[in-house]
């Protein structure tokens, strides 16, 4: 039987109510389909109200904010506000603060995501021969999350990535050995090794994507109807606007939330317990 993706921890999770809006300030946007104006990094979003709350939350996909509905800082929102900068809020501390404050939250969202994937790596039992690797390297990335601001910002986050992806790889490779994918399977895109593959509104309606690696594959309105995607690595796949209506993800792996927030999907899909069904899938078109 196929591991079944547990449901990560809360702490990965975005938790607004202990964030001071972070993501509504630090980062920029650009005025384009996800998005209905320009904002550049360290400017509070104009719908971003004094409580940090979003004045336009239960409606931003229909004022063009669809981009927000899909994103996710797994936590490190949060972890910046009350642990790294201790409940200071970015409105009434110095100047300063707030901008390192800024610099910071990127930093510790990258370093979340990676605990995301090496959390959900460490509960795949295929990948028993690197556990021991994998919770070095999850204690090492907790630590560098709970480093001062100047440690923060002076990180090479892209190196140490790097060095967490080569087990995250390895742990890719065991898991779909295990469930029968190599990279060598037979058949339409079974086991088939399509690391960064252009997919770009891809005809895969009922696909055998058993076991296959889709690492950084471009899957942007893909037709993925009915595709069989179990036990499949989706680190990193593009799935805006994918089409996955009916497919099986059971056992999909390192697959997250703002993936499945960013594609198209129904009743009929089939997810991992990791990430939950987004609202926008059941509601009226």
């Amino acid at each position: 039987m196929p591991d079944q993706i547990a449901e990560p921890p809360s702490d990965l999770r975005g938790d607004c109510a202990r964030c001071f809006g972070l993501c509504c300030v630090a980062l920029p946007f650009a005025r384009s389909a996800d998005f209905a104006l320009d904002k550049p990094a360290g400017k509070p979003c104009p719908n971003l109200q004094s409580d940090h709350r979003c004045g336009i939350h239960a409606g931003l996909r229909g004022k063009g904010f669809t981009g927000c509905t899909v994103y996710d800082c797994f936590g490190a929102g949060q972890k910046v506000s009350q642990v790294t900068f201790g409940g200071q809020d970015w409105r009434t501390g110095p100047k300063e603060q707030a901008r390192r404050m800024f610099d910071v939250f990127p930093v510790v969202r990258q370093l979340h995501e990676l605990l995301w994937y090496l959390t959900e790596a460490l509960g795949l039992s295929a990948a028993r021969p690197v556990h021991p690797e994998l919770r070095q390297a999850l204690e090492k990335t907790e630590r560098l999350t709970r480093g001062t601001p100047e440690e923060l910002a002076a990180l090479d986050v892209a190196a140490h990535r790097q060095e967490v992806n080569v087990l995250l790889l390895r742990t890719s490779e065991l898991a779909r050995a295990g469930a029968g994918g190599k990279g060598k399977g037979k058949g339409k895109g079974k086991g088939k090794d399509r690391r960064g593959a252009d997919l770009v509104g891809a005809r895969l309606r009922g696909a055998d994507l058993r076991g296959a690696s889709l690492r950084g594959a471009c899957l942007i309105a893909a037709d993925l109807t009915g595709a069989d995607l179990r036990d499949a690595d989706l680190i990193g796949a593009d799935l805006r606007d994918a089409d996955l209506t009916d497919a099986d993800l059971t056992g999909a792996f390192f697959l997250t939330q703002p993936q499945v927030n960013a594609a198209r999907g129904g009743a009929g899909t089939r997810l991992p317990a990791s990430v939950s069904r987004p609202v926008h899938w059941t509601a009226v078109r």
